[in-house]
């Protein structure tokens, strides 16, 4: 079953928004497999913003995502990655589609509330960075039959 990374930015944290989060995903069908609330190292969140190293704006990422706890999570389920991305909507919350959570609860960039892997690939590789294996939970919730055939 495929599996994303989602985390709830520390914008997200400090504005009460967690559980607003996780009942979007709930409520789509898709299952919780693993999730830590948590402060974020520096180190993790230069590893977890790599591929924006060279960027200006790095810097600010890992300042911010260190500022304040997050909530990261994996989630499972039938193409779980792209269905995540309609979920949390575009980058720029004033062209996210109402509906969306950042359509929904955001206004700028900077403070978009929320990360989704992009890719299955990315998704394993942040999965990887964020969750041990053990910290994996497989399992069947009882309403599957009631989402798919």
């Amino acid at each position: 079953m495929e599996r994303t990374f989602i985390m709830i930015k520390p914008d997200g944290v400090q504005r009460g928004l967690i559980g607003d989060v996780i009942k979007r995903f709930e409520t789509k069908g898709f299952t919780l497999v693993a999730m830590k609330f948590m402060a974020v190292s520096r180190e993790l969140a230069e590893q977890h913003y790599d591929v924006h190293k060279e960027r200006p704006f790095f810097q600010g990422l890992v300042d911010f995502i260190t500022s304040s706890p997050v909530v990261a999570m994996v989630w499972s389920g039938e193409g779980v990655v792209a269905s995540a991305r309609k979920i949390i909507g575009a980058t720029n919350p004033l062209t996210a589609e109402p509906g969306t959570l950042r359509g929904d609860f955001c206004i700028e960039v900077g403070r978009n509330l929320i990360h989704g892997s992009d890719a299955i690939e990315t998704a394993q590789r942040e999965i990887a960075l964020w969750f041990s294996d053990a910290e994996l939970v497989t399992w069947e919730t009882h309403s599957k039959p009631w989402l798919s055939e």
